[in-house]
């Protein structure tokens, strides 16, 4: 080791140097003033060049070399010593750590380059006095795609957590989201949203009941959280299919005596038979077990009690008290709709959109708007409210479209294109097949059905929406994709997902057509002799006498009625009725 004075341009870079990352401006212009005031305090640290060279490369000290190159120094001070085994690389990264922390982009690299060259974890974590964990936790950066690296090594950095889920994903997974929030020059990375967008459920062997056997039989494979803390066991799969099978077979074949499997419901509690009451106490001999699953997929027991039933009356009772021996048979569940109540919204709002969707781009005849027309102020929403999006409420949502139908000097001045926007527009804000107070009922599905709005609904073959399916709609919906039912609904709704994930599937129950026998009904419902022109003409007489002459009898109760209101608006109403039946 030697000391000796040589001209800053004439030292060669080590390629393999640690710190990749570069140093901010304002840390250049710091040191630079300090050289030009003080010249070098630390020589850089150089071996002699290998392989027949008779240069010097840089191990320590490459920013204080060409920081002295930019203050003009024509010599500088350098401390020569013997090339290393590793080309410097424990000493470099050891040089580099106690100088200034390595951010962990620049750590893992060097880690990664000194376990190339034969250092093992625990030998790495003892030269750097870092724990074998943190070394095993930096080593996952090593699947984390190039382009993230490179926004780290910016020091723009991810949190511990955030780090882990991205370490965990697969690269095309990371590919797909980066592209979608890479930041662009200058900005930071959104890690949270890219964290999100990454998050996979995890299943923790921790919560599982099952044993390896039935582990192995579900593929199910652990992978070890290197974040979970040292004394928990942190294995974990994103297998949650298999893992809930699995759950579900170990209960299948633990049974308590009395013991049956349930369900839960939307907030995670079990639902327990009807008039059964839990037991929050010490359970009795008689008293049942329920099994269920958890949000965490845990194997969860509670305790109900059946009430007992009422002894026989009649010479027929033999005395007993049903439901106390250990046959007696828990009520069956009510039948399950095929539809849940979530269904039928999700459905009006499927229906509603594709609506909305048709009346904007399908091809429309101008007597069919005038038609959609007449039908859109018969329903049920007429006051209006709305389905459609939008801050507008009373007189403003419809005049909104009218105003466009008058000129410069307040006059109707509109051509047919305009008239036909505006006429689309008023029935978008009309009609509505959402449950609610905005259902335009029968007539939005009857003008869906004559505008072949079906084909704008979406794909109902979602998770979301199978899940609102009973066991026999999902059945007859395999029949229709000649997909064979599975032993367990969630297999059979899996089987559905996969195969409508290329396939564009819609439910029966969410076309638009209505059945035959709700719309006569609705005819006949909607049915009156008092619109213009219905009395006129042969055709105008009624089918039932007893209609005929009940009407009479309620004609001659208005007739009376109108005798006792004020004279002076008969000729004016005559006037109005003459014109409405002239038109």
């Amino acid at each position: 080791m030697q000391i000796m004075k040589v001209d800053p341009r004439a030292l060669k870079e080590n390629p393999d140097r640690m710190r990749q990352s570069k140093s901010s401006p304002q840390a250049d212009a710091l040191m630079l003033a300090t050289i030009k005031a003080v010249g070098i305090v630390q020589p850089p640290v150089v071996a002699p060049e290998v392989n027949g060279g008779n240069g010097y490369i840089i191990d320590a000290g490459h920013r204080r070399v060409r920081l002295a190159i930019a203050a003009g120094l024509e010599e500088i001070e350098i401390l020569v010593v013997d090339a290393a085994n590793d080309n410097g690389a424990m000493r470099s990264m050891v040089e580099n750590s106690v100088r200034e922390a390595l951010n962990p982009v620049d750590q893992w690299r060097g880690i990664e380059r000194l376990v190339a060259l034969g250092w093992t974890e625990e030998a790495i974590a003892v030269a750097l006095a870092l724990p074998v964990r943190q070394i095993r936790k930096l080593r996952l950066l090593a699947n984390v795609l190039p382009g993230m690296l490179e926004q780290m090594a910016l020091g723009d950095m991810p949190n511990e957590q955030q780090l882990r889920v991205i370490a965990a994903a697969g690269q095309l997974d990371q590919k797909e989201v980066w592209k979608a929030h890479k930041p662009k020059k200058g900005d930071t990375a959104p890690w949270w949203q890219i964290a999100n967008a990454l998050t996979k459920k995890r299943m923790y062997a921790k919560d599982a009941s099952f044993g390896d056997d039935l582990a192995q039989a579900y593929g199910i494979e652990w992978v070890e959280d290197l974040f979970a803390p040292a004394n928990q066991d942190g294995r974990y799969t994103t297998n949650v299919e298999g893992f809930l099978g699995a759950q579900h077979e170990w209960m299948t074949g633990n049974l308590p005596k009395r013991g049956a499997i349930v369900e839960v419901n939307s907030w995670g509690q079990p639902e327990l038979p009807k008039k059964a009451a839990q037991v929050y106490g010490k359970p009795s001999k008689s008293d049942h077990a329920a099994l269920y699953l958890d949000r965490d997929g845990k194997v969860q027991t509670v305790h109900y009690r059946m009430p007992e039933a009422a002894k026989q009356k009649g010479g027929g009772g033999d005395g007993f008290t049903r439901g106390t021996d250990d046959s007696d048979a828990i009520a069956a569940p009510k039948a399950r709709p095929d539809v849940t109540q979530k269904g039928h919204d999700m459905i009006g709002d499927f229906r509603t959109d594709a609506l909305h969707d048709a009346l904007g781009r399908a091809p429309i005849e101008d007597d069919m708007l005038m038609a959609l027309m007449v039908l859109a102020f018969a329903g049920q929403n007429v006051r209006i409210d709305s389905g459609a999006d939008g801050t507008f409420y009373g007189g403003k949502r419809l005049s909104r479209h009218a105003v466009g139908l008058f000129g410069e000097h307040g006059k109707l001045a509109f051509d047919q294109d305009t008239l036909r926007v505006a006429v689309r527009s008023v029935l978008v804000d009309v009609l509505s097949c959402r449950r609610g107070m905005s259902n335009s009922g029968m007539v939005a599905r009857i003008a869906g059905d004559a505008i072949g709005a079906d084909k704008y609904l979406p794909n109902m073959g979602s998770e979301d929406f199978l899940l609102c399916l009973s066991r026999q709609a999902l059945e007859a919906s395999c029949a229709e994709a000649s997909i064979q039912p599975r032993q367990k609904v969630r297999e059979t709704r899996a089987a559905l997902v996969e195969h409508f994930a290329t396939e564009h599937f819609v439910h029966p129950s969410g076309r638009f057509a209505p059945p035959a026998d709700e719309l006569l009904a609705w005819i006949r419902a909607s049915s009156t002799t008092d619109v213009i022109g219905a009395g006129e003409g042969d055709g105008g007489q009624a089918d039932d006498p007893a209609d005929e002459q009940e009407g009479q009898v309620e004609g001659d109760a208005d007739h009376d009625a109108l005798q006792d209101t004020d004279v002076a608006t008969d000729d004016d109403d005559d006037q109005d009725f003459n014109q409405r039946a002239a038109a």
